[in-house]
């Protein structure tokens, strides 16, 4: 397996991006075109279907986002009050909690400490990671 770190750790689902991106919006536009040539039922139809695909599609994909940033939030707090004592500062927002999941324990306390301060973006909490700790759980 690559080595992973802060240019390649984006993992990227092709045939949910296919199906997402492509497939799914081609039937709305396919089906609103039979609607305005047509004026059926089915059409109509189609569209629904469509429309509840694509809504479906983007919620899916949401929720199990939402549902991995609260277990990266408990996890990392955890990491860090065994290493310090105490949990995160409520001032870390949680795109940098979860940013700071890559980074091992020997960087994690410092590193935190330093996006606070100088309330760094996840790109550059990501950058400033010496020793990368892989992720390959997240999608």
């Amino acid at each position: 397996m690559k080595t992973q770190n802060a240019e390649n750790h984006k993992k990227i689902v092709p045939i949910y991006i296919f199906t997402f991106l492509i497939i799914v919006p081609v039937c709305v536009v396919l089906s609103s075109i039979n609607i305005f040539y047509n004026q059926n039922l089915q059409g109509i139809l189609f569209l629904l279907i469509s429309l509840s695909l694509l809504a479906g599609f983007f919620y899916m994909r949401t929720f199990a986002l939402k549902a991995q940033d609260r277990a990266i939030r408990a996890e990392e707090n955890l990491r860090y009050f065994s290493l310090t004592g105490k949990l995160f500062d409520k001032s870390l927002r949680l795109s940098q909690i979860i940013s700071l999941r890559f980074a091992e324990d020997d960087e994690l306390v410092s590193l935190a400490e330093k996006a606070i301060r100088e309330n760094l973006s996840s790109k550059a909490i990501k950058q400033e990671i010496k020793n990368w700790k892989a992720d390959h759980h997240r999608v």
